[in-house]
């Protein structure tokens, strides 16, 4: 046994002060510094958006970025008892205010997807994300590998996926949807779920899917019909992704040098603060540079995985796996969007994009997945042998 080993138990022992320092001790620093630079890539990023000013992007972003940081350290501090204990609760509060956002939400841009709660907008859809991953994490804790086999234990949890799914398509929300939808199957699949279960709940998939396209409103139709051929229509439906188009090859190898980006600094990049952030920083910085922005999003997802599986509860090991997929789908749906892969559905790109419910609700996200390493040892549910640490 080593002396941190040593140090860290004596403290457990200690008074609940010492233990609250114990587990600050426990924290992977090394993973918040990574979150640090990606948010520090967002700061520059907008400062240049706002056109080499700290507003209207970058300070309001900051001050975002450091309230998300005091959540996320007191987050990560709660046991996986107390989560698991919150994760009804916060999933029906999560459903509540899908469905208020339906009848008093705030209209933007074709979409009702904000609620203004204290004078401060509040966008759900982000909310119900995390409150997803605690639902689905505590119910799969508490049944057996034996029971995954049966279909009807496996109704509740589907359930809990297509709902907000279904209300968020209503907003509508196309994007948003797609990634809670992903992050529900990798948590069916994570939990044990039988490959022949998985092959049955995919055959409705393509009714489903014709179904959600027949409620599409027309601008998102025209972005799905345009998305392989924007040149069809170059000033309507296929304007934002020829415009990210010709950023992205603008930039080269090292780029038109900071603040001095054509397509960003003239306005013809569109949502170049929110959606299409990636792309400036593809034409400020070039190649390089937005290897360094993908490199850090993998160490982030990377980091998040290797969390989920040196977790040793199954309740950690959920919250930990559906966490980073959330991460991740975030990240692919925005990327793909601006480099014309998949029709633009209005994703930001995690902790660099301005936003206030997004960049709020990604640190909540990391509180839990840091909580996950901080009691990694810790045994709970199906393996509960002695108190939470």
């Amino acid at each position: 046994m080593n002396r941190r080993t040593r140090f860290h138990k004596r403290l457990l022992r200690a008074e609940p002060s010492f233990r609250i320092l114990a587990k600050l001790w426990r924290i992977s620093w090394l993973y918040v510094l990574l979150i640090g630079a990606l948010a520090g890539v967002g700061y520059i990023t907008l400062y240049s958006a706002g056109g080499g000013m700290p507003y209207p992007f970058a300070m309001p972003q900051a001050i975002r970025f450091a309230i998300g940081l005091v959540l996320m350290i007191c987050v990560a501090l709660l046991p996986p008892r107390i989560l698991a204990m919150a994760a009804a609760p916060v999933y029906g509060l999560s459903l509540v205010l899908l469905v208020a956002v339906l009848h008093m939400g705030h209209v933007g841009k074709g979409a009702e997807r904000w609620l203004m709660i204290g004078g401060i907008q509040v966008q759900p859809s982000e909310f119900a994300k995390i409150a997803l991953v605690l639902a689905l994490a505590a119910w799969f804790s508490r049944i057996s590998y034996a029971r995954m086999a049966n279909p009807l234990w496996l109704v509740p949890p589907a359930l809990m996926v297509l709902v907000p799914v279904a209300l968020v398509l209503k907003e509508p929300n196309l994007g948003t949807a797609v990634i809670i939808g992903g992050v529900g199957a990798s948590l069916f699949f994570a939990a044990g779920m039988r490959l022949w279960l998985i092959g049955l709940l995919a055959l409705p998939v393509p009714y489903a899917l014709k179904l959600a396209y027949s409620h599409l409103h027309d601008y998102q139709r025209a972005r799905i019909t345009t998305f392989m051929n924007p040149e069809s229509d170059p000033l309507g439906a296929g304007y934002n992704i020829i415009q990210s188009k010709i950023a992205l090859g603008s930039g080269g190898m090292w780029g038109q040098g900071y603040l001095h980006g054509s397509q960003g600094q003239l306005n013809f990049l569109p949502e170049k603060q929110t959606d299409f952030i990636f792309t400036m920083i593809a034409e400020e910085w070039g190649f390089v540079g937005a290897a360094v922005v993908l490199a850090l999003l993998l160490l982030l997802i990377l980091g998040g995985m290797t969390m989920a599986i040196c977790s040793r509860n199954r309740f950690g090991r959920l919250v930990a796996l559906g966490i980073s997929m959330n991460f991740f789908f975030y990240c692919l749906v925005n990327l793909s969007m601006v480099m014309g892969a998949i029709p633009v559905g209005g994703v930001p790109l995690p902790l660099v994009s301005y936003g206030g419910s997004a960049m709020l609700n990604v640190m909540l996200g990391f509180g839990l997945l840091l909580s996950t390493w901080v009691h990694r040892n810790s045994h709970f549910g199906e393996n509960l042998t002695r108190p939470d640490a």
